[in-house]
């Protein structure tokens, strides 16, 4: 049994949910999502509530994935989603100008990255990076590209972090 499939979504007075052929839209405050759902997955609105329900036993992790799916659309278009990066190491610096933001990483050249469209980007601080949007998706996957130009590395911690992220330290080498 999908445990996440069976829960009910609440859907906000502001927000409508469509459904045209296989997509299915959700517009609200932020802006409009359009996804594909698997016919396989049938979804009922009444209320302001929405339950999925699946065609056979073989299809619960889709019913889930599906079920989640929406609900992170519908948190998007209310609330939206937003990733915070941490730059850690000496002369590291993040500017952001539109949505093209350039990194100063230690390499012989600054790293300019464009943010995908729906996405916006932030440079807080010297060292701060702000990820905006209401794709989930989107926000993360750029939020990744960015930590991958300079992962944090274990012996002096330096690099491109998560603010959350806890990056476990290693002992350098002892000598004789």
């Amino acid at each position: 049994m999908s445990r996440i499939g069976l829960k009910t979504i609440e859907v906000p007075d502001s927000v409508t949910v469509t459904k045209n052929g296989d997509n299915i839209t959700v517009k609200g405050p932020k802006g409009e999502l359009t996804r594909y759902f698997d016919p396989k997955i049938t979804f009922k609105q009444e209320d302001g509530k929405i339950n999925f329900s699946r065609s056979n036993e073989n299809d619960k992790a889709l019913h889930g994935t599906e079920r989640a799916n929406l609900a992170s659309m519908v948190e998007g278009v209310v609330d939206g989603y937003k990733k915070t990066l941490k730059l850690i190491g000496v002369g590291y610096r993040a500017t952001a100008q539109g949505n093209k933001l350039t990194l100063n990483v230690g390499y012989s050249h600054p790293v300019v990255m464009t943010a995908p469209e729906g996405v916006s980007v932030k440079a807080t601080s010297a060292t701060d990076i702000e990820v905006e949007g209401i794709s989930k998706q989107n926000v993360g996957q750029f939020a990744a590209e960015i930590r991958d130009v300079r992962p944090p590395e274990p012996y002096k911690g330096k690099g491109i972090r998560y603010t959350n992220e806890y990056v476990r330290r290693k002992e350098g080498k002892t000598g004789k």
